[in-house]
């Protein structure tokens, strides 16, 4: 039975739901504040349907919870998120949490409206970067991933019936600007690599990384994620079974690929095979010359020592080569547009260039590269024009409209 009592102008309503693992009793509350213009026996009436009500949700599961978004959110991530997420995605998140328990994080759950999200969302839109590295104001797809851990957050909410709606369903996002992808033409491709197979001995490793990335179209933790047992040379495969990450607090970590499609084997060019061949020789010769401090991981891509290599270092690495040589910088993972271009411009499927690339549905392929797509479908249609010659020019003034 839901105990009322009143408080001032408004009244508690109170439930008794049994008693937790610890023999303390559980109770839920809901405060309940009566229309103006309600005589004392509408109040009563209407206070007593309103308990009722409360009542039976609660014995539905469907309870009223006081807890703060931020205590909500700090449970979420230490019940679920660190078993359901990668580390990388854990850590973006923890990076979102710190400016969204500013704004809601000690509001309650339940008390969360649309409107406080759309205010955070305006309070983005002028907010500065927290990244040395950038300036300027957040991106739209920034914002919109602060909304996405909000709203993820809430889903779960409401699958345990904390609360019964998620506010960032009802809010306006910043549209995202759609820009022209930014990749190598075929000839700078080539300079590139007439430059870089110039390069000193002691670089052969970023040469070989480099090589890879635009052969494979590989993404950079997939590559600095592969073993030697990952190559058959006798098959001239290659297959993707890990990553290597970064973050701050838990340093370099191998992980698994980022989707199941990106688990995948790939068949290497003869010259690229004999690439590996001397770069496996290349490494036997540095294991010797450093002896005993080599560690052993079975990467290709390592640290002086054998360990894994930084993340960051071919970036680095391959911004030294193009202030040297002159050439404008794009970051690596230009690397895999160039390669899902030119698979595009050899007229391969779109479903053949995502099991290439390793994406997880085809549509993140023709999102990715609709403008690509679109190129090549002209070009296809050049090359019918091409074929068909159209007697346009003879025979036009037969189908002139006299004006006269």
């Amino acid at each position: 039975m839901a105990n009322i009592s009143k408080r001032g102008n408004a009244y508690l309503i109170t439930v008794y739901c049994g008693y937790d693992v610890r023999g303390k009793q559980v109770r839920q509350t809901k405060t309940w504040k009566p229309g103006a213009n309600l005589t004392e026996a509408q109040i009563k009436k209407a206070v007593n349907r309103e308990a009722v009500l409360f009542e039976e949700s609660c014995k539905q599961g469907k309870v009223n919870t006081a807890v703060k978004f931020e205590d909500y959110s700090n449970e979420w991530f230490n019940g679920v998120a660190v078993l359901e997420l990668k580390d990388s995605t854990l850590t973006n998140y923890r990076n979102y949490s710190k400016r969204i328990n500013r704004a809601i994080g000690h509001l309650r759950m339940d008390k969360i409206t649309p409107r406080d999200i759309q205010k955070f969302i305006l309070k983005l839109s002028d907010g500065e970067r927290h990244d040395k590295y950038k300036q300027g104001k957040l991106s739209a797809k920034t914002i919109k991933n602060y909304i996405a851990f909000i709203s993820t957050i809430y889903e779960h909410a409401i699958k345990m019936q904390v609360v019964s709606s998620n506010p960032c369903k009802a809010v306006t996002l910043p549209k995202v600007k759609s820009t022209e992808r930014e990749i190598y033409s075929q000839e700078e491709m080539q300079h590139i690599f007439e430059l870089l197979y110039k390069e000193d001995k002691k670089d052969f490793h970023f040469v070989v990384y480099f090589t890879l990335a635009v052969f494979t179209g590989f993404r950079r933790g997939e590559l600095l994620g592969l073993e030697w047992s990952d190559i058959c040379f006798d098959r001239q495969i290659v297959t993707i079974n890990r990553t290597s990450n970064y973050t701050k607090g838990k340093g370099i970590f191998t992980d698994t690929p980022k989707t199941k499609t990106s688990y995948r084997t790939l068949r290497l060019p003869p010259d690229l095979m004999n690439l590996l061949c001397l770069y496996r020789q290349y490494q036997a010769e540095e294991i010797q010359r450093v002896g005993s401090k080599w560690k052993d991981t079975d990467r290709l891509f390592t640290q002086w020592n054998g360990l894994p290599m930084f993340p960051n270092s071919p970036s680095l690495y391959f911004g030294r080569f193009c202030k040297r040589h002159g050439i404008k910088y794009l970051n690596l993972h230009a690397c895999r547009h160039f390669t899902a271009s030119a698979l595009i411009n050899a007229r391969l499927d779109v479903k053949t260039v995502q099991c290439y690339l390793g994406h997880s549905q085809a549509s993140t392929t023709l999102g990715i590269y609709c403008h690509e797509f679109q190129t090549a479908e002209a070009v296809a249609m050049e090359a019918i024009a091409s074929v068909i010659q159209l007697p346009i020019v003879e025979r036009i003034h037969r189908f002139k409209i006299d004006s006269e």
